[in-house]
């Protein structure tokens, strides 16, 4: 998060230094790109069978021509507060239904969604229902790789069959290669820093668990086949376009 922070602070400077080189209302103009977005995307396929809603916050970062060809990568970090797994810990569990640390206290084990994607984009703006010809529809796919886990956080307590390697036990850990399309608007204004991207988003995960073993089914084999991940939702970014400044014709007599 401090470190997304810093890409805010960093773009936004960009953008006020570069505010008085670019004036995107005559042409369609080169220039790179570079976001952060915030995306809210609903599980389908086999991860539904796993999770809940997850929020995705990212960056982008890439170049559009010209012609309005879009070309870079983005990544997202996901998080979410829904796990469906009830009968994780149930080996840990005692005869009066709960978890002890060290010390004998009822330990508090919090469970979340976690992971993260990184992809390559091709894309392309058509200017379309467009104040300037750097704006209208966009539209974008490409291919990268995802990964998410299980996240088995003990609080401040110390369960020692929840530390450290153990964790990976339980965690569910899988990872594989993605595939993203994404279907919007993008807005440049002709001058100032209201630069923005917004649309429907949807990701296709075909992931494989990862772990050898899940310590709360032992004697089960863990399966190996391959997993249909499906994640869609909105997604909404804030881009900083840095325009070249348009030379300048001088007559003299």
């Amino acid at each position: 998060m401090k470190k997304l922070f810093l890409l805010f602070i960093l773009g936004f400077v960009c953008a006020k230094s570069g505010q008085a080189q670019r004036n995107a209302g005559d042409s369609a103009i080169a220039t790179p790109w570079v976001a952060l977005h915030y995306g809210l995307n609903a599980p389908e396929g086999d991860l539904k069978d796993r999770f809940g809603v997850m929020n995705h916050i990212g960056f982008m970062a890439g170049y559009k021509t010209s012609r309005n060809w879009v070309y870079g990568f983005d990544g997202n970090f996901m998080f979410g507060p829904t796990v469906k797994e009830p009968n994780l810990f149930r080996s840990l569990i005692d005869s009066y239904g709960n978890i002890t640390d060290e010390s004998g206290e009822v330990g508090i084990v919090v469970v979340s969604a976690r992971g993260f994607n990184v992809n390559t984009m091709l894309g392309k703006v058509i200017p379309i229902f467009s104040p300037n010809s750097n704006s209208g529809l966009y539209v974008h796919g490409g291919v990268g790789y995802i990964q998410y886990r299980y996240r088995i956080d003990t609080q401040d307590q110390y369960i020692p069959s929840l530390e450290l390697k153990y964790r990976k036990g339980y965690d569910r850990y899988t990872t594989g290669v993605s595939f993203h399309q994404f279907l919007g608007y993008a807005f440049m204004a002709d001058h100032g820093i209201v630069n923005f991207y917004g649309g429907f988003y949807i990701n296709e995960g075909l992931t494989y668990n990862r772990r050898e073993v899940f310590y709360d089914q032992p004697d089960t084999p863990v399966d190996k086949s391959q997993r249909l991940d499906i994640q869609y939702g909105f997604k909404l970014g804030w881009f900083i376009p840095i325009y070249q400044r348009k030379a300048k014709d001088y007559y003299f007599d």
